[in-house]
Protein backbone atom coordinates (compact mmCIF):
# COMPACT_ATOMS: atom_id res chain seq x y z
CA UNK A 1 0.00 0.00 0.00
CA UNK A 2 0.83 3.70 -1.07
CA UNK A 3 1.01 5.99 1.74
CA UNK A 4 0.94 9.96 2.33
CA UNK A 5 0.52 12.85 4.68
CA UNK A 6 -2.71 14.42 4.20
CA UNK A 7 -4.02 17.81 5.48
CA UNK A 8 -7.27 16.52 6.65
CA UNK A 9 -8.62 19.93 8.24
CA UNK A 10 -7.12 23.05 9.74
CA UNK A 11 -4.18 22.50 11.61
CA UNK A 12 -4.60 18.86 11.45
CA UNK A 13 -3.16 15.68 9.40
CA UNK A 14 -3.21 12.39 8.88
CA UNK A 15 -1.03 9.30 7.21
CA UNK A 16 -3.41 7.72 4.76
CA UNK A 17 -3.27 5.76 1.92
CA UNK A 18 -2.81 7.56 -1.45
CA UNK A 19 -6.04 7.54 -3.70
CA UNK A 20 -3.38 7.20 -6.85
CA UNK A 21 0.08 7.19 -7.24
CA UNK A 22 0.66 7.88 -11.02
CA UNK A 23 0.16 10.82 -12.94
CA UNK A 24 -0.87 10.96 -16.47
CA UNK A 25 1.03 13.22 -19.15
CA UNK A 26 -0.05 14.50 -22.54
CA UNK A 27 1.61 11.60 -23.88
CA UNK A 28 -0.25 8.53 -22.34
CA UNK A 29 1.81 6.51 -23.65
CA UNK A 30 4.78 8.11 -22.20
CA UNK A 31 7.43 6.47 -20.49
CA UNK A 32 7.43 6.68 -16.14
CA UNK A 33 9.58 5.85 -13.50
CA UNK A 34 8.70 4.37 -10.20
CA UNK A 35 10.55 5.90 -7.42
CA UNK A 36 10.79 5.11 -3.53
CA UNK A 37 11.21 7.72 -1.25
CA UNK A 38 14.03 8.33 0.97
CA UNK A 39 13.40 11.76 2.23
CA UNK A 40 11.58 14.85 1.73
CA UNK A 41 12.06 18.13 3.11
CA UNK A 42 9.03 20.68 5.01
CA UNK A 43 9.07 24.00 2.88
CA UNK A 44 7.51 25.52 5.88
CA UNK A 45 6.81 28.56 4.87
CA UNK A 46 4.09 27.64 1.89
CA UNK A 47 3.23 24.54 3.60
CA UNK A 48 2.21 26.22 6.22
CA UNK A 49 -0.30 28.27 4.51
CA UNK A 50 -1.48 25.06 3.48
CA UNK A 51 -1.52 23.48 6.53
CA UNK A 52 -3.24 26.38 8.38
CA UNK A 53 -5.80 26.54 5.71
CA UNK A 54 -4.79 30.13 5.18
CA UNK A 55 -4.71 29.76 1.11
CA UNK A 56 -6.81 32.25 -0.37
CA UNK A 57 -10.38 30.57 -2.46
CA UNK A 58 -8.29 33.23 -5.41
CA UNK A 59 -5.26 30.76 -5.38
CA UNK A 60 -6.42 27.67 -5.40
CA UNK A 61 -5.58 27.21 -8.66
CA UNK A 62 -2.26 28.90 -8.78
CA UNK A 63 -1.31 27.36 -5.54
CA UNK A 64 -1.79 23.56 -6.45
CA UNK A 65 1.74 21.47 -6.47
CA UNK A 66 2.52 19.84 -9.35
CA UNK A 67 1.60 16.04 -8.30
CA UNK A 68 -1.35 17.41 -5.38
CA UNK A 69 -3.90 15.25 -5.03
CA UNK A 70 -7.17 16.50 -3.57
CA UNK A 71 -8.30 20.09 -3.68
CA UNK A 72 -7.87 22.90 -1.39
CA UNK A 73 -8.73 23.54 1.66
CA UNK A 74 -8.80 19.92 2.77
CA UNK A 75 -8.54 16.82 2.25
CA UNK A 76 -5.25 17.54 0.05
CA UNK A 77 -1.70 16.40 -0.21
CA UNK A 78 0.56 18.88 -0.51
CA UNK A 79 4.28 19.26 -0.86
CA UNK A 80 7.09 19.24 -3.76
CA UNK A 81 10.70 18.33 -2.09
CA UNK A 82 10.93 14.62 -2.31
CA UNK A 83 14.59 12.44 -3.17
CA UNK A 84 13.97 8.96 -4.05
CA UNK A 85 15.75 6.23 -6.04
CA UNK A 86 14.08 4.97 -9.26
CA UNK A 87 12.96 1.23 -8.74
CA UNK A 88 11.61 0.48 -12.12
CA UNK A 89 11.58 2.46 -15.34
CA UNK A 90 14.31 2.44 -18.29
CA UNK A 91 17.11 1.11 -17.59
CA UNK A 92 20.11 3.92 -17.74
CA UNK A 93 18.33 5.36 -14.76
CA UNK A 94 16.97 2.30 -12.27
CA UNK A 95 19.12 2.77 -9.00
CA UNK A 96 19.89 6.15 -9.76
CA UNK A 97 19.02 8.65 -6.95
CA UNK A 98 16.72 11.78 -8.25
CA UNK A 99 14.88 15.14 -7.23
CA UNK A 100 10.91 14.91 -7.95
CA UNK A 101 8.38 18.09 -7.10
CA UNK A 102 6.38 14.93 -4.96
CA UNK A 103 4.28 15.54 -1.66
CA UNK A 104 5.14 13.47 1.46
CA UNK A 105 4.66 9.94 0.43
CA UNK A 106 6.54 6.77 0.47
CA UNK A 107 6.31 5.64 -3.20
CA UNK A 108 5.06 6.71 -6.31
CA UNK A 109 5.15 6.71 -10.27
CA UNK A 110 5.35 10.18 -12.17
CA UNK A 111 6.77 10.85 -15.70
CA UNK A 112 10.10 9.93 -16.46
CA UNK A 113 10.57 13.67 -17.37
CA UNK A 114 9.06 14.78 -13.54
CA UNK A 115 12.45 13.54 -12.29
CA UNK A 116 15.71 15.24 -12.15
CA UNK A 117 19.08 12.61 -11.16
CA UNK A 118 21.32 13.92 -8.67
CA UNK A 119 24.86 15.05 -9.79
CA UNK A 120 27.59 13.15 -8.28
CA UNK A 121 28.84 15.00 -5.31
CA UNK A 122 25.61 15.55 -4.01
CA UNK A 123 24.00 13.34 -0.67
CA UNK A 124 20.58 12.37 -1.20
CA UNK A 125 20.25 13.31 2.24
CA UNK A 126 20.91 17.10 1.03
CA UNK A 127 18.72 17.04 -2.22
CA UNK A 128 15.46 18.25 -0.58
CA UNK A 129 17.01 21.64 -0.51
CA UNK A 130 16.54 21.46 -4.18
CA UNK A 131 13.25 23.57 -4.44
CA UNK A 132 14.44 25.96 -1.96
CA UNK A 133 17.92 26.88 -3.99
CA UNK A 134 15.43 26.95 -6.86
CA UNK A 135 13.61 29.69 -5.62
CA UNK A 136 16.90 31.42 -4.81
CA UNK A 137 18.00 31.03 -7.92
CA UNK A 138 15.42 32.50 -9.38
CA UNK A 139 14.72 35.16 -7.22
CA UNK A 140 18.54 36.18 -7.90
CA UNK A 141 17.45 36.45 -11.68
CA UNK A 142 14.61 38.64 -10.99
CA UNK A 143 16.92 40.49 -8.80
CA UNK A 144 19.61 41.14 -11.35
CA UNK A 145 22.44 41.84 -8.75
CA UNK A 146 25.39 43.39 -9.91
CA UNK A 147 29.37 42.72 -9.17
CA UNK A 148 29.96 45.33 -6.25
CA UNK A 149 26.63 45.97 -5.28
CA UNK A 150 25.59 46.57 -1.66
CA UNK A 151 22.56 43.81 -1.23
CA UNK A 152 20.61 43.63 1.93
CA UNK A 153 18.26 40.39 2.55
CA UNK A 154 16.09 40.53 5.25
CA UNK A 155 14.26 37.33 6.44
CA UNK A 156 16.81 34.26 6.67
CA UNK A 157 14.50 31.50 6.34
CA UNK A 158 16.54 28.73 4.11
CA UNK A 159 15.57 31.04 0.66
CA UNK A 160 16.64 33.88 2.38
CA UNK A 161 20.07 32.22 3.62
CA UNK A 162 20.52 30.88 -0.13
CA UNK A 163 19.82 34.13 -1.66
CA UNK A 164 22.42 35.59 0.61
CA UNK A 165 24.73 32.72 0.36
CA UNK A 166 24.71 33.19 -3.46
CA UNK A 167 25.18 36.97 -3.84
CA UNK A 168 27.99 36.83 -1.00
CA UNK A 169 29.77 34.66 -3.88
CA UNK A 170 29.50 37.83 -6.38
CA UNK A 171 32.80 39.71 -6.72
CA UNK A 172 32.68 42.61 -4.73
CA UNK A 173 29.57 43.12 -3.22
CA UNK A 174 28.55 43.31 0.23
CA UNK A 175 25.74 41.46 1.63
CA UNK A 176 24.46 42.16 4.68
CA UNK A 177 21.66 39.09 6.34
CA UNK A 178 18.81 40.63 8.70
CA UNK A 179 16.68 38.84 10.83
CA UNK A 180 15.20 39.93 13.89
CA UNK A 181 15.74 35.87 15.25
CA UNK A 182 19.36 36.38 16.84
CA UNK A 183 19.81 32.15 16.53
CA UNK A 184 20.26 33.11 12.88
CA UNK A 185 23.65 33.88 13.60
CA UNK A 186 24.75 31.08 13.79
CA UNK A 187 23.97 29.20 10.55
CA UNK A 188 24.42 32.63 9.02
CA UNK A 189 27.87 32.57 10.06
CA UNK A 190 28.22 29.25 9.08
CA UNK A 191 27.71 30.49 5.79
CA UNK A 192 30.58 33.50 6.07
CA UNK A 193 27.62 35.98 6.12
CA UNK A 194 27.78 39.46 7.99
CA UNK A 195 23.76 39.08 10.03
CA UNK A 196 22.35 41.55 11.92
CA UNK A 197 19.34 41.84 14.16
CA UNK A 198 18.80 45.62 12.81
CA UNK A 199 20.27 46.97 10.07
CA UNK A 200 21.23 50.87 10.26
CA UNK A 201 22.61 51.47 6.82
CA UNK A 202 19.84 52.82 4.23
CA UNK A 203 22.30 52.86 0.88
CA UNK A 204 21.87 49.08 -0.50
CA UNK A 205 21.30 48.95 -3.90
CA UNK A 206 19.32 45.97 -3.61
CA UNK A 207 16.94 44.70 -0.99
CA UNK A 208 15.66 41.03 -0.64
CA UNK A 209 12.40 40.45 1.29
CA UNK A 210 11.71 36.95 2.34
CA UNK A 211 10.38 36.95 5.67
CA UNK A 212 6.95 35.95 4.91
CA UNK A 213 5.78 39.39 7.72
CA UNK A 214 4.80 42.67 6.68
CA UNK A 215 7.05 43.70 9.02
CA UNK A 216 10.12 42.87 7.05
CA UNK A 217 8.79 44.44 4.14
CA UNK A 218 8.52 47.79 6.22
CA UNK A 219 12.46 47.09 6.95
CA UNK A 220 13.41 46.18 3.51
CA UNK A 221 11.48 49.51 2.52
CA UNK A 222 14.27 51.31 5.50
CA UNK A 223 17.33 49.90 3.76
CA UNK A 224 16.74 50.34 0.09
CA UNK A 225 18.45 53.54 -1.12
CA UNK A 226 18.11 56.27 -3.86
CA UNK A 227 16.65 54.43 -6.77
CA UNK A 228 17.11 50.90 -5.42
CA UNK A 229 15.10 47.67 -6.28
CA UNK A 230 13.03 45.77 -3.54
CA UNK A 231 12.64 42.56 -4.70
CA UNK A 232 9.33 40.55 -3.05
CA UNK A 233 9.91 37.07 -2.31
CA UNK A 234 7.25 36.21 0.46
CA UNK A 235 4.05 34.91 -0.44
CA UNK A 236 1.29 35.87 2.26
CA UNK A 237 -1.54 34.09 1.57
CA UNK A 238 -4.71 35.79 2.52
CA UNK A 239 -3.31 38.07 5.38
CA UNK A 240 -3.74 41.90 4.27
CA UNK A 241 -0.27 43.77 4.18
CA UNK A 242 -0.02 47.24 4.59
CA UNK A 243 3.19 48.95 2.73
CA UNK A 244 4.02 52.21 3.59
CA UNK A 245 4.45 54.02 0.43
CA UNK A 246 4.52 57.77 1.93
CA UNK A 247 8.09 59.04 3.47
CA UNK A 248 10.65 58.74 1.60
CA UNK A 249 9.46 55.90 -1.22
CA UNK A 250 9.07 58.38 -3.46
CA UNK A 251 11.53 60.79 -3.21
CA UNK A 252 14.01 57.80 -3.17
CA UNK A 253 11.86 56.27 -6.21
CA UNK A 254 12.08 52.63 -5.18
CA UNK A 255 11.04 49.81 -6.83
CA UNK A 256 9.35 46.88 -5.82
CA UNK A 257 9.31 43.99 -8.08
CA UNK A 258 7.42 40.21 -7.20
CA UNK A 259 9.53 37.45 -7.60
CA UNK A 260 7.78 34.04 -7.67
CA UNK A 261 9.52 30.19 -9.00
CA UNK A 262 6.24 29.05 -10.88
CA UNK A 263 7.68 31.40 -13.34
CA UNK A 264 10.90 31.72 -14.56
CA UNK A 265 12.59 35.34 -15.96
CA UNK A 266 11.60 36.45 -18.69
CA UNK A 267 15.36 37.16 -20.10
CA UNK A 268 15.82 33.22 -19.25
CA UNK A 269 12.66 32.01 -20.70
CA UNK A 270 13.98 31.65 -24.62
CA UNK A 271 17.08 29.44 -23.22
CA UNK A 272 16.10 27.90 -20.12
CA UNK A 273 13.56 25.20 -19.16
CA UNK A 274 12.25 24.36 -15.69
CA UNK A 275 13.88 21.00 -15.52
CA UNK A 276 17.43 23.29 -16.67
CA UNK A 277 16.78 25.20 -13.59
CA UNK A 278 16.23 22.13 -11.24
CA UNK A 279 19.57 20.53 -12.37
CA UNK A 280 21.57 24.27 -11.92
CA UNK A 281 19.90 24.13 -8.01
CA UNK A 282 21.12 20.27 -7.56
CA UNK A 283 23.99 21.20 -9.02
CA UNK A 284 24.28 24.30 -6.59
CA UNK A 285 23.73 21.95 -3.70
CA UNK A 286 27.03 20.12 -3.76
CA UNK A 287 28.80 22.27 -1.19
CA UNK A 288 28.79 20.57 1.95
CA UNK A 289 28.59 23.61 4.15
CA UNK A 290 24.78 23.82 2.96
CA UNK A 291 24.05 21.31 6.03
CA UNK A 292 23.75 24.01 8.33
CA UNK A 293 20.43 24.47 6.06
CA UNK A 294 19.06 20.93 8.02
CA UNK A 295 17.65 22.02 11.08
CA UNK A 296 15.96 18.71 12.29
CA UNK A 297 14.85 14.96 10.61
CA UNK A 298 11.84 12.49 11.81
CA UNK A 299 10.27 9.45 10.38
CA UNK A 300 7.32 9.75 7.89
CA UNK A 301 4.84 8.08 10.64
CA UNK A 302 5.32 11.13 12.72
CA UNK A 303 4.48 14.01 10.51
CA UNK A 304 1.03 14.29 11.40
CA UNK A 305 2.62 15.58 15.15
CA UNK A 306 5.23 17.20 13.69
CA UNK A 307 3.35 19.03 11.39
CA UNK A 308 1.51 21.63 13.67
CA UNK A 309 4.67 22.41 16.30
CA UNK A 310 6.05 23.41 12.60
CA UNK A 311 2.86 25.79 11.21
CA UNK A 312 3.01 27.87 14.50
CA UNK A 313 0.36 25.68 16.12
CA UNK A 314 2.72 23.57 18.91
CA UNK A 315 4.76 24.15 22.16
CA UNK A 316 8.03 24.79 22.03
CA UNK A 317 8.63 27.44 19.60
CA UNK A 318 9.42 24.98 17.18
CA UNK A 319 8.58 26.88 14.11
CA UNK A 320 10.82 29.58 14.63
CA UNK A 321 14.04 27.71 15.62
CA UNK A 322 13.27 25.64 12.59
CA UNK A 323 14.87 25.73 8.85
CA UNK A 324 14.82 22.94 6.59
CA UNK A 325 13.35 19.99 8.64
CA UNK A 326 13.72 16.63 6.74
CA UNK A 327 11.13 13.60 6.83
CA UNK A 328 12.78 10.27 6.99
CA UNK A 329 11.19 7.40 5.49
CA UNK A 330 10.86 3.24 6.58
CA UNK A 331 13.95 1.45 5.25
CA UNK A 332 16.25 4.31 4.09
Amino acid sequence: MTNAFWVTGSGEGAILPATYDHVSTADPDGPTVAVRALYSGISRGTESLVFNNRVPPSEYDSMRAPFQEGDFPFPVKYGYASVGRVVSGSETIVGQSVFCLFPHQDQYQVPASAVVPLPPGLPESRAVLAANMETAVNGLWDASPRVGERVAVVGLGVVGLLIAWLASRIPGTRVTAVDINPQRKVVANSLGLNFQTQCQQDDHDLVIHASGHPQGLEAALALAGQEARIIEMSWYGEQPVPVSLGRAFHSRRLTIRSSQVGNLHPEQRPRWCHRDRMALALELLRDDVLDCLISGETAFGSLPDVMPALAGNGAGGMASDTLCHRILYPDN
